[in-house]
């Protein structure tokens, strides 16, 4: 079945992909699986060089890879750029700190000397999602290489484009072409490709049931999985928040990508005290946005990444009305068949509806209002779901206290959700497991292996 990368601003096919064969997928395998043999061996210093040139283009061709992106899931093109040029900070952070984050550590024991080892694996298999095709690949792609593991990339199928132009800045840059191939396959094919045994771990941001499926593929064969899946995060403000400042990140926070963010804020869980005041804001901010043509700079939110997705999202918002749910600021599916989809505020969300129960992966907002702030960390918390979230007050302490209490991988204060190099990133929960990013990111895919050295044997001299 061929692999079409359609631009959902316009429905138009822009490109037919042939998708690699079963012979041809596993001699790329096993050629990375050689390549590991060699490129374990290179120096952090080569590899620093290598991941640096990747940086420089990155950031040379960014409006380039930022049209890609555009044009295959409906992302704004400054958007697109601002992504490529975040890839190219996280190529920098790696190669910058791999060594001293992977460098053996000592530890004091009954022994001569003891220490932890951080080795590589080999080839790891990462299974990437459309909504930030270059940096939740580069992200991976980063720390895995600088650790001396090879990759493998099998990418969504709507983005081949952007797929192919990763690989290319990896051979641009002058690594080896056996360090690092992109699989141009369908889901069905990836059970194959990670029970091939030169394949070590794979790594999947997707959806609970994609993830759920590659753990327990991997599962049976005994390889290490890192998981980022779906979220609904909890946006907290509490009764002494800036509302200014909460209401125009509450906007951002909801409309970045379209709304299709993991991480996005979608429950906006407000004190009743502030609850009317903070709406109105928010509502007038989300009602001002602008939409179009993603490649034009006055276009504030592009389309869906495809059409399928806004039905799906028209329907979660359908059975949420039914159940109660009340909509306070009105938008939608523009039409049928279409990928374009005008923000939405839902209020009186309660559970029971898919707005509070499931992962609304589009421009709407669940609104929720709760008595107070331990009311706020209750409902914030009743979820399956564990990404992230935020907390809104001008009080730190307070924040700090409220971050601690909610149960996510990350919770931010007074700032919105993002993911930055420095800092791991991961959930809780259905949200998945393990980490990326940070030293802990480049520490998943390695053999943390303890060393012992005992005395040496006493050399016996002859009588």
């Amino acid at each position: 079945m061929a692999i079409q990368t359609m631009n959902p601003a316009t429905n138009e096919v822009v490109k037919t992909f042939k998708p690699h064969t079963t012979e041809e997928v596993n001699q790329k395998i096993e050629a990375a699986d050689k390549g590991f043999q060699k490129w374990r061996q290179t120096s952090f210093e080569e590899r620093s060089k290598l991941m640096q040139k990747c940086a420089d283009i990155l950031d040379n061709d960014a409006e380039k890879y930022g049209r890609i992106i555009s044009l295959e899931m409906g992302k704004p093109l400054k958007d697109g750029i601002a992504e490529v040029r975040k890839c190219a900070t996280a190529c920098r952070y790696y190669a910058e700190n791999a060594e001293d984050f992977l460098k053996d550590e000592l530890v004091e024991t009954k022994a001569d000397k003891s220490l932890i080892a951080y080795q590589p694996l080999g080839v790891i298999l990462a299974v990437m999602p459309w909504n930030f095709p270059f940096w939740q690949v580069f992200r991976f792609l980063a720390p895995a290489l600088m650790a001396g593991n090879t990759g493998l990339l099998k990418h969504a199928s709507n983005v081949p484009q952007c797929a192919l132009a990763i690989e290319e800045i990896v051979r641009k840059a002058g690594f080896p072409e056996d360090v690092f191939y992109t699989l141009l396959i369908g889901s069905k094919e990836v059970d194959a490709v990670i029970q091939h045994p030169a394949v070590k771990a794979v790594t999947l941001t997707g959806s609970e049931g994609a993830g759920a499926h590659v753990a327990a593929t991997a599962g049976k064969e005994i390889k290490k999985t890192v998981l980022e899946l779906g979220g609904s995060d909890p946006f907290i403000v509490l009764d002494d928040a800036d509302l200014e400042l909460a209401s125009e990140n509450a906007m951002k926070s909801r409309m970045v990508n379209t709304g299709q963010s993991c991480i996005a804020a979608k429950r906006f869980i407000v004190v009743a005290t502030i609850a009317d005041a903070f709406l109105e804001k928010m509502k007038k901010k989300m009602a001002a946005l602008k939409t179009g043509d993603p490649l034009k700079d006055d276009c504030d939110y592009g389309p869906m990444a495809r059409p399928d997705l806004a039905e799906e999202l028209e329907e979660q918002v359908k059975k949420s009305v039914e159940k109660g749910a009340v909509i306070v600021l009105d938008g939608g599916q523009e039409k049928k068949g279409s990928a374009y989809f005008k923000p939405m505020i839902l209020k009186n969300v309660k559970p029971g509806m898919p707005a509070y129960e499931e992962e609304m992966f589009g421009p709407v907002a669940a609104f929720i209002v709760a008595k107070d702030e331990q009311d706020a960390i209750r409902i914030a918390n009743d979820s399956r779901f564990g990404l992230a979230g935020s907390v809104w007050t001008q009080d730190q302490e307070r924040g700090l206290k409220v971050a601690r209490q909610v149960e996510s991988g990350a919770v931010f204060v007074n700032a919105m959700v993002a993911s930055t190099p420095e800092m791991p990133f991961g959930g809780i929960k259905k949200s998945g497991y393990g980490r990326e990013l940070s030293y802990i990111g480049i520490r998943e895919f390695v053999n943390q292996k303890s060393i012992w050295i005992g005395p040496s044997p006493s050399n016996k001299q002859g009588d």
